[in-house]
């Protein structure tokens, strides 16, 4: 039987030679994409030596309850006129009790005026319970991120130990973002609670709770806003039947003076690919049509967050980074709700802003700040921000850096499509899209830098011109270049082009750039840049500073005779 079978196969040689060299051909091309696409160049940069020490900038301060007139040099344009609204960690310890991690700082808000090319300073903490009952008991008595509260030293030992099987409260020390839905301000941070502020005044008027409207778990702080005033965010669940990201939609308007996010509703819940290691995120991207939800290794134990109070351990010891997983990409109509059918996957990485979506020739396209290692939380543990000589040096060498990337995902994958092609029709972007035996479509990035953003340090807080270009094609972003752990500098991209524009000051730390466009312009980059720039220098005056957009020059700046620490997010109000 086998000696028939060799005599048939030698028979028929050259017909099977024929097709074996051209199955050869077809998955030499697979494996040289694959290839490609596993092999992605990553950033490099070199080690820093000598940084200077950071550790006012991370430090308690003072409100300034009372506006302050700021010092102008140079100039503010006469139609700049609004409020620079910021938001970040102010107050690291209670009594005897210290914050161990950057992220759980009280907070605290800061407002400039800027009016007829005057300046004015303010700042206040945010009256949360949290700040609040921190406040009256002068110790920590609510959990944060990073600190774990321990048990009321009153007590007795067995009132103490029994105090680690109560469920502990939620804080409401909201410390990440303004946002904003149905024209109300509110500062928000991760968990279910908001809290609306009087952007006059800064002073809390409300305290919303996500899951009295929806069932979710709490809601990222940088929610997305279509031209109509209709805002979707994101946010998780948890129940019997696993963890759910949940996309949120909440109407543009009022029925009732009174009104929070009432009419708040859960468009589309994807289930976690993890019953119980649901991803974190911190944003989402949006075009148009589309809602784009990346599924990331960076996971949260959630046996391992319950048990946190049991253990002794605060919640970040319950997220990890697994980079065994790829990660994947979603992508949900936003007006019906339905999640799209194709499967996307690249090799692991971490986003934690996500810069600009848009649609293209069928496709949806992704812009991220991109980290090729997901333990950066771990790093911003204040004993680290706080180091100096060669031991802050070693911290910053071990961090992640991140870079602008260019994901490129067709919606209408035809499922004749053949594998190991490029499915991307954009000419203008070499990232690709290639579709796999098992249906699934592996994204590799397009680099949006040239080699001199490695100089920078990489970028992060990406910012753009989003009234006119939020979810549309668009060529510019601006954010801060992270020479140090903290942003040490100013960077334009032009992602057309790949060149870059800088500002930076020895000395001296800026904050996330806010883009305000001239009015009555439609030019990209046709308005300003502000950024609270700050310094450990006790010597020199922090300041607000106003950049061209175009060309990167200082118009002015506004010195502020107060120490401030270094926050998240902000926004520009008109008025």
């Amino acid at each position: 039987m086998f000696f028939q079978l060799f005599l048939r196969f030698v028979s028929s040689l050259s017909t099977i030679a024929r097709e074996f060299l051209s199955v050869m051909v077809h998955w030499i091309s697979v494996l040289k994409i694959y290839m490609e696409s596993t092999l992605e160049t990553n950033e490099t940069f070199s080690k820093r030596e000598n940084l200077p020490c950071i550790a006012p900038l991370v430090t308690t301060v003072e409100e300034t309850p009372q506006i302050i007139s700021a010092k102008v040099r140079g100039h503010f344009p006469k139609w700049l006129n609004g409020y620079l609204l910021r938001i970040g960690p102010g107050k690291f310890e209670f009594g005897k009790d210290k914050y161990n991690h950057w992220f759980d700082g009280m907070a605290l808000l800061h407002q400039f005026m800027m009016e007829k090319g005057t300046v004015t300073y303010r700042s206040k903490f945010l009256q949360s319970d949290t700040y609040n009952a921190n406040s009256i008991h002068n110790r920590i008595v609510i959990s944060e991120f990073g600190t774990l509260a321990l048990p009321d030293p009153c007590k007795n030992v067995f009132e103490r130990f029994m105090s680690k099987f109560e469920l502990p409260a939620m804080t409401d020390n909201t410390s990440v973002n303004y946002v904003q839905y149905k024209g109300d301000y509110y500062v928000s941070s991760e968990t279910n609670f908001m809290n609306k502020v009087d952007i006059e005044t800064l002073e809390k008027t409300e305290k919303v709770d996500w899951s009295k409207f929806i069932a979710v778990n709490g809601a990222t702080a940088h929610p997305h806003y279509d031209p109509d005033g209709t805002v979707y965010n994101m946010g998780n669940s948890y129940g019997p039947r696993g963890s759910f990201y949940n996309i949120i939609q909440v109407p543009p308007e009022k029925v009732d003076l009174g009104d929070t996010i009432h009419g708040a509703q859960v468009i589309c819940s994807i289930p976690s690919a993890e019953r119980m290691k649901p991803s974190y995120y911190h944003s989402f991207g949006m075009t148009k049509n589309y809602i784009i939800f990346i599924e990331q290794p960076l996971k949260m134990n959630l046996w391992k967050i319950v048990t946190s109070k049991i253990r002794g351990k605060s919640f970040s010891d319950g997220i990890n980074w697994e980079p065994k997983y790829n990660t994947r990409f979603y992508v949900v109509d936003k007006h019906t709700g339905q999640l799209l059918p194709g499967m996307y996957y690249s090799k692991p990485f971490v986003t934690f802003h996500q810069i600009n979506a848009f649609e293209d020739q069928g496709c949806v396209v992704i812009d991220l700040c991109c980290q090729d290692n997901g333990r950066s939380l771990e790093v911003y543990q204040l004993q680290n921000l706080r180091k100096a000589g060669e031991g802050l040096d070693q911290v910053y060498n071990s961090a992640a850096r991140s870079f602008p990337r260019r994901f490129v995902l067709p919606l209408a994958v035809n499922l004749n499509a053949p594998e190991g092609e490029n499915l991307s029709p954009l000419s203008y972007s070499s990232a690709r899209a290639v579709k796999q035996a098992d249906g699934k479509i592996w994204l590799s990035y397009e680099n949006l830098h040239s080699k001199d953003l490695e100089e920078q340090g990489g970028i992060e807080f990406p910012q753009i011109n989003y009234g006119q270009f939020s979810g549309k094609k668009y060529r510019f972003f601006y954010g801060c270049g992270f020479r140090h752990l903290v942003g040490d500098s100013l960077v334009k991209i032009d992602v057309e082009n790949k060149t870059l524009t800088v500002w930076k000051e020895d000395d001296f730390y800026p904050s996330e750039p806010v883009f305000v466009p001239v009015p009555g312009t439609n030019e990209e980059d046709g308005g300003v840049i502000l950024s609270v720039v700050i310094t450990p220098n006790q010597n020199k005056s922090n300041f607000l500073l106003v950049l061209d957009a175009k060309n990167f020059k200082e118009l002015g700046r506004a010195e502020v005779p107060v120490q401030m620490p270094y926050g998240f997010h902000g926004t520009f109000v008109n008025i």
